[in-house]
């Protein structure tokens, strides 16, 4: 992969930055099917299927589908035999984020550094090479049985990294529905978790807290959660961390907690340059949203000001719209993408802001109560 296929959101002075990432290099996840998986965001999220590894590349107990849309690189696992550990997280945690792999310029030195402060080694670095050149790979532990692997590629000129090969099905036209590259990436963790976490990413990994939120913020009626966001020296990697607070009655962390069975990735935020294309094309592949309240765009310019997109056509999709001192966001969040209710997305157009939708915080959450009621997990 090349650089320039890397999301660029944001750049900074890195000369302090100890573990420099470049961008997100892959999220993979481990799926009961990934041939099917494929089709499914193939179809519904617009996804190019472009590489595939397996045991025809030698890789023995697993398959592997590489996803791509512009920035945007995905790759679905499924274990090929019951005893391996692919096939135990499949079964313990169902289809869900096992690896965020992280593009960095040295992957030893990224590793080295990490577990000196006190990361939890799961790969030690190592040389993948092919006819192409070398990528180097080394992973960490972070919380529950998610992982990040720091990939370097700077002397690879091949595809993607060795050990997938292009994936080509002249019956698969590419239909693209414009998501760009990961805005940020929500973890769930248990009561009392999220600043043990929060302080691994800013002594292990060297990020910065970004904003806080407690339950006084993210509350409804029934439940409420915490949240602190962590990001990278440059800013373009951004990484929520959520826990549970006490509520009348169980939140949407616990019940993900739950079905996961343990802490791991709740939500992926997608960006795109236009969520109303964008939301219209995914309504029509499929993908299901949480229901907003027509009442919520009643007086949304009242509260957020004025916008360039007509209200009526985000009331008809549901989006919602929030603002901070440098401009404006629009969001929308779907259901679950799977049985178990834990994995969903979200598709955000930021309009300058920076912030994560607080003014909505509200209304989605009752939304989700709605949903988890309808489950009898509420």
């Amino acid at each position: 992969m090349l650089a320039n296929e890397m999301p660029q959101n944001e750049s900074t002075n890195q000369v302090t930055d100890f573990l420099p990432i470049q961008g997100t290099f892959y999220v993979e996840f481990l799926v009961g099917n990934a041939k099917q998986a494929a089709l499914y965001y193939h179809y519904v999220f617009g996804f190019d299927i472009i590489g595939y590894r397996g045991p025809e590349t030698g890789h023995r107990a697993s398959a592997s589908y590489l996803l791509g849309q512009n920035k945007l690189r995905f790759i679905l696992t499924s274990p090929l035999k019951p005893d391996t550990p692919i096939a135990k997280h499949v079964y313990q945690h169902g289809d869900g984020v096992k690896d965020i792999a992280l593009w960095v310029e040295d992957a030893a030195e990224s590793f080295r550094q990490t577990v000196q402060r006190g990361a939890k080694p799961v790969r030690e670095p190592e040389v993948l090479q092919d006819e192409e050149g070398e990528v180097v790979i080394a992973s960490i532990a972070t919380y529950g049985d998610t992982i990040h692997t720091f990939v370097q590629n700077n002397r690879y000129q091949g595809f993607f990294m060795p050990g997938f090969r292009k994936w080509e099905n002249r019956a698969l036209t590419s239909k693209p529905v414009g998501l760009q590259y990961i805005d940020h990436m929500v973890g769930n963790v248990a009561l009392g978790e999220m600043n043990q976490y929060v302080d691994f990413y800013a002594q292990v990994m060297g990020f910065k807290q970004l904003v806080s939120f407690d339950d006084k913020d993210i509350s409804t009626k029934y439940t409420a959660l915490m949240s602190k966001v962590m990001s990278n020296g440059n800013g373009r990697i951004k990484f929520p961390i959520n826990e549970p607070a006490q509520g009348l009655k169980k939140s949407q962390i616990d019940e993900y907690l739950e079905f996961y069975q343990g802490p791991g990735v709740q939500h992926l935020a997608l960006a795109t340059h236009d969520i109303i294309e964008t939301v219209t094309q995914l309504k029509n592949n499929g993908l299901e949203f949480l229901y907003v309240p027509e009442t919520y765009y009643n007086d949304l310019k009242e509260r957020v000001g004025e916008i360039d997109e007509p209200v009526e056509a985000l009331k008809k999709l549901g989006i919602l719209v929030d603002r901070d001192e440098e401009g404006y966001l629009l969001q929308i969040f779907s259901k679950p993408v799977q049985d178990r209710p834990t994995v969903f997305y979200e598709i955000i157009e930021r309009k300058g802001a920076r912030s994560f939708g607080k003014g909505n915080f509200k209304a989605l959450f009752e939304a989700i109560e709605r949903e988890q009621a309808l489950r009898g997990n509420l």
